[in-house]
């Protein structure tokens, strides 16, 4: 099988004739800069070679073609046309990691030190004009949004403000995408998933609108959540407007992209947390599988397209509603969480959900274990997950910059020798 073969009988629950494999196709199932960059210097030589960072909140590296096949990885994968700076990959520049790796970082990737504390400041558009957005500490790996909340009026609270980021495709939006369907036809043979923005309700890492310059509406990450409780009309006035534009935006990817495409993220809204469910049962139907049906039944009455919901934690009890809402595919799998043991996931669920990550703890065993912890972890969840297809190899959320490439190898090699 190629790769597109292999993500074609993973996502029907066929046995393929190897397990399927993504690294860097999405914002969830990337690599850090740091570790692409000695990954790739590890397996291919060049030392001179700069990654390029194509997801610069979290700073992940571009997952190159050469690499991709040097590393038998079988999925791509393509980004939306701006990052969650605001960001685009029109053009690059030269940037070095507070441990020295040299990277290449978008155009409009604009910093500064801050005075006192040193940790890099980025600012939305690049415009240095406004207050930054993010914060990397001194010496971390990547950024932390930064709060810019305005006083809450209730009187005059207008869930517009909310919705100003949610915006129908112009001629821009429709070129990026016919450029994007011109770059998967290129790699056929792989297989493929593409991001579906602003499908995502409530996706803790948007709320701050770390892109825009001067966010309006409850953007404070703790106020949102007890909005969700306190404020439900409000919330449900923004779901409803937002999922209508991203109703009329998925018809014009499908039309676009048609069956180039095997697979599309639609949300990365985070429901659990180490120990539970952070939303109870009831609040998920009400609040937000209505709008995830809406989404998951126009892209499978009107393409071939698979959908991929991600969540952190323990969602154990809400994996039935994530499947009564038409969701084929779960990540990242997180087993170190409660109630997340992999066995019982895909006894109980391996028929009706493609499980796409558990392949490594990234919290414990890929970080801060052995290779040969690393290699006997891989090796047992594979034969667990990968049992009768339905299971695509990631490790529980991206590849963390402090991981050793020790046992990032360890983990390739586990991956080819299952």
């Amino acid at each position: 099988m190629d790769g597109r073969q292999r993500l074609d009988a993973t996502l029907n629950h066929r046995q393929p004739d190897r397990v399927c494999v993504d690294f860097g196709a999405t914002f969830v199932t990337g690599v850090h800069v740091a570790v692409v960059d000695k990954l790739r210097k590890a397996v291919l030589g060049d030392p001179e070679y700069r990654v390029r960072v194509i997801e610069p909140y979290q700073m992940l590296g571009e997952i190159d073609d050469e690499l991709r096949d040097a590393l038998g990885i079988d999925v791509v994968g393509h980004l939306t046309r701006k990052s969650i700076f605001g960001t685009d990959e029109s053009d690059w520049k030269p940037f070095t990691m507070f441990d020295g790796c040299k990277v290449l970082v978008p155009h409009n990737f604009n910093t500064t030190v801050e005075p006192g504390s040193g940790d890099l400041l980025i600012y939305p558009e690049g415009d240095r004009s406004c207050a930054p957005s993010g914060r990397m500490p001194k010496g971390g790996y990547f950024f932390d949004s930064i709060i810019r909340q305005h006083p809450i009026d209730e009187a005059t609270l207008d869930p517009n403000d909310n919705l100003e980021e949610f915006k129908r495709f112009d001629q821009q939006d429709v070129a990026f995408y016919q450029q994007v369907k011109h770059w998967f036809d290129q790699r056929s043979q792989a297989g493929s998933i593409v991001i579906v923005p602003g499908s995502a309700m409530g996706d803790i890492a948007l709320v701050p609108a770390p892109f825009l310059k001067d966010p309006k509406g409850i953007r404070d990450i703790a106020e949102w959540y007890m909005s969700t409780a306190m404020r439900t009309d409000y919330v449900h006035a923004i779901f409803e407007k937002q999922c209508e534009i991203a109703l009329e935006n998925i018809r014009q990817m499908i039309d676009i992209l048609g069956d180039s495409v095997q697979s599309a993220v639609i949300t990365g809204t985070d429901f659990g947390m180490q120990t539970g469910a952070m939303i109870s049962n009831a609040s998920y139907r009400d609040l937000f599988q209505p709008y995830h049906k809406k989404i998951n039944d126009l892209i499978h009455r009107e393409s071939n397209w698979k959908t991929f919901i991600h969540s952190c934690g323990s969602v154990w009890t809400l994996i039935p509603d994530f499947i009564e809402a038409g969701f084929d595919i779960l990540n990242p799998v997180q087993c170190s969480a409660a109630e997340m043991d992999p066995r019982r996931l895909k006894a109980t669920f391996g028929n009706d959900i493609v499980f796409w990550g558990g392949g490594v703890d990234t919290q414990k065993t890929l970080a801060f274990g052995t290779p040969d912890e690393v290699y006997n972890e891989v090796r047992e969840r594979i034969e667990i997950f990968n049992d009768g297809g339905g299971f695509v190899f990631n490790a529980i959320h991206n590849v963390q910059g402090n991981v050793s490439i020790e046992n990032v190898r360890a983990m390739f090699n586990a991956i080819h020798d299952s």
